[in-house]
């Protein structure tokens, strides 16, 4: 069995992992050393997998639970269902902070991203912390989080869209195909570790109960504190790199300073539950159903 070695990247988030080769037929002790650095570190990078291919990450994923549909709206790498390409050559433009897929009830529990084609520069990845940035409010602002909803869509902001090309219109016309909407609690209990972390990005529109205004400002104000740098990680891809993130516990963004050079990783997302806030309620369907996406993890 290999011996796994250990490396933070980051002082509250992110930690490089070697001495293991990716694959379907990993020793179930290295798959429960890869877990527990995935609950403490938020998300874990390995370098020089260049030998996995679609079917060997897939195969992969499945050691860490159920693979989901690609995306619940956006189509599937071909020939594999549960890959979403994420091309960035074809106008496809994802640049602020998000947790992956929280306009349904059941976001991922994780995602695994292999870099394929990279720029030479530039591309990088971003993480956030969502659980550290939640220690770290004072305890007034977690008090009234705690107490908070919010409704989460994947209504494409079509005012940003017309700055782009036709391209980036037709991925969020099929983006947008069936929509979704989910009420979330803002602060969610951690299903395996019972930390509380925060529910918003960029899929975040509104707060229940409150004005559009007030419910604008208390998001942007939530949202600079968990981008905040302490909070994060920067991850420089290279062909090969795996990244894989607990998506209950961190954001993340795409840095777009690649101009029009190639950048092409492929991502596999597990499936997760319906989250459940401080309060004991459990996240809410207000609109779509994503049963055909992804089960709920017990």
């Amino acid at each position: 069995m290999p011996s796994l070695t250990i490396t933070p990247v980051a002082g509250r988030i992110g930690a490089e992992i070697t001495g293991v080769r990716l694959g379907g037929d990993l020793h179930p002790d290295v798959v429960a050393e890869l877990r527990q650095a995935l609950l403490t570190h938020k998300v874990i990078f390995l370098r020089g997998q260049d030998h996995l291919d679609e079917q060997g990450q897939v195969g992969f994923a499945r050691l860490i639970g159920e693979p989901t549909a690609a995306h619940p709206t956006v189509p599937a790498l071909h020939g594999n269902a549960h890959i979403l390409d994420l091309d960035y050559s074809n106008g496809h433009k994802v640049d602020r902070w998000h947790t992956d897929v929280t306009f349904v009830d059941r976001p991922p529990l994780a995602s695994v991203l292999r870099a394929v084609i990279v720029p030479e520069a530039g591309g990088d990845t971003l993480w956030a912390n969502t659980v550290s940035a939640y220690e770290h409010l004072p305890v007034e602002l977690r008090d009234l989080l705690d107490r908070l909803r919010a409704v989460h869509t994947n209504q494409y902001d079509y005012v940003r869209a017309a700055t782009v090309d036709e391209r980036a219109r037709e991925h969020a016309e099929v983006f947008t195909s069936t929509l979704f909407e989910t009420e979330h609690p803002v602060v969610r209990v951690h299903p395996e570790t019972g930390e509380r972390s925060i529910l918003l990005g960029d899929f975040a529109k509104r707060l229940s109960g409150l004005s559009a205004h007030t419910s604008g400002s208390v998001i942007r104000l939530v949202q600079e504190h968990v981008t905040e740098v302490e909070n994060t990680v920067r991850w420089r891809w290279s062909p090969g790199d795996v990244a894989i993130w607990d998506n209950r516990a961190t954001q993340h963004r795409v840095v777009h300073d690649f101009g029009d050079r190639p950048r092409r990783l492929h991502r596999v997302t597990i499936a997760g539950d319906v989250p459940v806030g401080v309060d004991g309620r459990a996240s809410t369907v207000l609109s779509g159903d994503a049963a055909a996406y992804s089960p709920i993890a017990a």
